[in-house]
């Protein structure tokens, strides 16, 4: 690898002795100022791989400059030879005090120059591939990170295409309903991180009815007191399905799977939660879930009109639902419409979550 030189020295001859001499050093380059200032400039966003100070110059003297040079966060493990015909204790402290790595008295001497400025570049050989070895180290975690989200998000896809399969509900309703909630936790001010999460993690919301008896799950006609009885486990079921997984995103869809039914003001089930005791991402999909099926045709009902569906929710808003959940739904309801539009019933998005 090649090294870049910095020389710093208000005396053009002495610029030119030092650079003669690291004309010696095989892939290495130099560069001069005269003006420590300028050399300053340059280093605000480029790094050398070694620096050379001159101590007495009138502008700037070298332990000035090297505690700015030090103030530079690319800069601050750069190796750092000072070159003085002052050889006071003091001076030499003051130096190293600053950042200074090693000396040169003038009149310079030509082997121990070499083999001083050798000893500073070997150092800084030594920086660079530890650098670029974690830089390599770093890149292949994410790699090995990135695969294993992969692996997770086909696993959680499954899942709901699983519960997916005995339910009247079609895959487009998990796939909208998804990303209505991944619109709400936007404007909630959610981090990227945490709304990405919530996309993967919401369509696992009903995995629980897989355990549902088919004739409840199927039945057309509305469901007697004992059956609904029946339905209400679904929610914990898909928390008892989900529950223990070390995958953070399996976590939250657990908590989600519990809770979506519950009710702002604690009429829901399957604990009779209220208010902030409902888990945020839980109603969040509240919000996304009715809103859904309230507009999408099932065969026990007809699709609702959207001032419909938005009427009830916005009705529902401190009872069934948190407030902050519907205005952030409705903050900007042109690209839930999008949505609605975007995820059809036919459409190839319905393959994956998607991401608006």
């Amino acid at each position: 690898m090649e090294m870049k030189i910095l020389v710093i020295d208000d005396a053009q001859i002495n610029v030119l002795l030092i650079c003669r001499l690291l004309e010696k050093l095989e892939n290495c380059s130099s560069l001069s100022f005269l003006d420590p200032h300028l050399a300053l400039d340059w280093c605000q966003d480029q790094t050398p791989d070694l620096v050379l100070v001159d101590y007495m110059m009138p502008v700037m003297n070298g332990i000035e400059f090297i505690r700015q040079f030090r103030l530079f966060p690319h800069c601050q493990d750069i190796p750092v030879l000072m070159i003085t015909a002052n050889d006071e204790v003091a001076l030499r402290y003051e130096a190293l005090e600053v950042g200074a790595n090693d000396f040169l008295i003038k009149p310079v001497d030509k082997i121990e120059f070499l083999a001083r400025t050798k000893n500073m570049l070997a150092l800084r050989r030594n920086q660079r591939y530890l650098e670029n070895r974690a830089s390599w180290l770093d890149a292949e975690v994410r790699k090995a990170t990135l695969e294993i989200r992969e692996r997770e998000q086909e696993t959680i896809l499954r899942l709901c295409k699983a519960a997916d399969s005995r339910d009247p509900e079609t895959g487009a309703h998990i796939v909208r309903m998804a990303n209505y909630s991944r619109l709400i936790a936007e404007h909630l001010g959610l981090a990227k991180e945490m709304q990405q999460m919530i996309l993967e993690a919401a369509p696992m919301h009903d995995i629980g009815k897989v355990g549902i008896p088919d004739h409840i799950l199927l039945k057309p006609g509305k469901l007697s007191v004992d059956e609904f009885s029946i339905m209400k486990t679904h929610a914990s079921l898909g928390y008892q399905i989900l529950d223990g997984s070390a995958s953070e995103t399996l976590q939250m869809g657990a908590l989600i799977a519990l809770s979506h039914h519950e009710k702002f003001d604690g009429s829901g089930y399957p604990q009779g939660l209220s208010g902030n005791d409902i888990p945020l991402v839980a109603r969040i999909v509240a919000v996304a879930d009715v809103f859904d099926a309230l507009t999408s045709e099932r065969p026990y009902k007809p699709a609702w009109d959207i001032d419909r569906a938005v009427n009830f929710l916005k009705e529902g808003s401190g009872q069934h639902f948190d407030p902050q959940c519907i205005n952030a739904f409705f903050f900007d309801f042109s690209k839930v419409m999008e949505i609605k539009e975007r995820y059809q019933e036919a459409s190839e998005d319905t393959k994956s979550f998607g991401s608006y």
